[in-house]
């Protein structure tokens, strides 16, 4: 027999049943059969949690612009496969050996896993658990199976997480639980672009009082970087962008000045250091994942003292070459992912924060749409006309 609860949060009411641990669950998806096709939505199968692992009732999911780099198959992955790795749930069961979260627990699934065990986890300045499929997307959980099926054919999951979907299941070490009273239409950034952004400059950049920053890109991670500095105590931040209807919110955020770089006839590099007095920014950050807006992002940045972070993920086989002159007179050119944070710590603590208001989301969230209409949300994204839009 199945429980039913009524769950509150900030947006709605929502009706959660709980199933035997035992049972498959039919449910709705967001399914891809092939790059460059809308999502199809149908419904799956989800089996039950095995050892180690957790059901989620996922109660909102941000799009991402790297949900649309495997639309748009720049991101190499398998196919079908369910995206989204942005959102808040519930814990609908648990399987055997489960000790962190229970039933009836809000979270948020995280495409970083935090084992504790292996070296990364281990190491203080180390989160890409070796348990992660970033990079690799082999679409599995860690024993090497899917919970995901549609008449009887295998789903691959995206990023150990998959949140396009009512159900999905992850393994222990990729879910956090969080504060009962978080609404999810907005903690659910949390579970990627705000901690990937505000942590690029927080914990990977170490942004330091009264330094001048660069962000290059000002989409949801952008906007979340520009967040980032501006909490750090930077006195100059300045945004850039192609589309310079993101100048008002970037400047809303923290953003002292925004700049688009076809406004210039010189590379978007010189005008940086004209700005400052031929200086250069102390940190610069890409948050574009083009490989020439990352060149363009170093060569910004001071050439002995300056940093600059790649945020943004690149497409599969990019690859960049530089003269090691850019290097040796002493900038720092260094990436991160999810900001540094390692997740299950992090998590909690975060949306601790937002709930006493430390930071807001509310600037980053444009639009809201149920989960039928996903793909017109990824059609907002590509036409730049939505910073994060969140399905429900």
């Amino acid at each position: 027999m199945n429980i039913q609860i009524i769950l509150r949060n900030a947006c709605h009411h929502c009706l959660i049943s709980f199933f035997p641990p035992t049972q498959v669950i039919k449910c709705k998806a967001a399914v891809i059969w092939e790059p460059k096709t809308p999502f199809s939505i149908v419904e799956i199968e989800v089996a039950p949690p095995k050892a180690h692992e957790v059901r989620i009732k996922i109660l909102a999911s941000g799009i991402c612009r790297s949900d649309d780099h495997v639309l748009s198959g720049a991101l190499k992955v398998t196919f079908p496969i369910i995206l989204g790795h942005e959102a808040a749930g519930v814990v609908e069961s648990v399987g055997e050996g489960v000790t962190s979260v229970k039933t009836g627990d809000k979270v948020i699934p995280t495409f970083v896993p935090q084992c504790g065990e292996c070296s990364p986890c281990i190491h203080p300045r180390g989160n890409l658990c070796k348990l992660n499929d970033f990079g690799t997307f082999v679409g599995l959980l860690p024993d090497g199976t899917s919970r995901f099926s549609y008449k009887g054919e295998l789903i691959h999951s995206f990023v150990s997480t998959s949140t396009f979907t009512e159900y999905t299941v992850v393994h222990e070490s990729s879910v956090a639980k969080i504060d009962a009273a978080a609404p999810p239409e907005k903690v659910c950034l949390i579970g990627c672009g705000f901690s990937a952004g505000y942590g690029a400059a927080i914990n990977s950049a170490k942004v330091e009082p009264g330094s001048t920053c660069a962000v290059f890109g000002l989409g949801g991670v952008g906007l979340s970087a520009v967040m980032g500095c501006k909490a750090a105590g930077a006195s100059r931040i300045i945004g850039v962008d192609i589309n310079k209807d993101k100048f008002p919110k970037a400047k809303e955020v923290g953003a002292t000045e925004c700049v688009n770089p076809l406004d210039f006839e010189k590379p978007i590099n010189e005008v940086l250091h004209d700005m400052t007095e031929g200086d250069g920014v102390d940190y610069s950050f890409e948050v574009v994942g083009h490989t020439d807006t990352m060149i363009a992002a170093l060569t910004s940045c001071n050439m002995n003292y300056g940093t600059s972070v790649m945020v943004g993920a690149p497409a599969t086989g990019s690859e960049i070459t530089l003269p090691p002159g850019l290097i040796i007179t002493g900038r720092v050119w260094k990436g991160t992912v999810f900001g540094g944070w390692k997740s299950r710590d992090s998590i909690p603590r975060l949306v601790s924060d937002f709930m006493q208001k430390k930071f807001t989301l509310d600037p980053l969230i444009t639009h809201t749409m149920p989960f039928d209409k996903i793909n017109e949300g990824f059609e907002l994204l590509q036409a730049g006309k939505s910073v994060r839009l969140v399905v429900l």
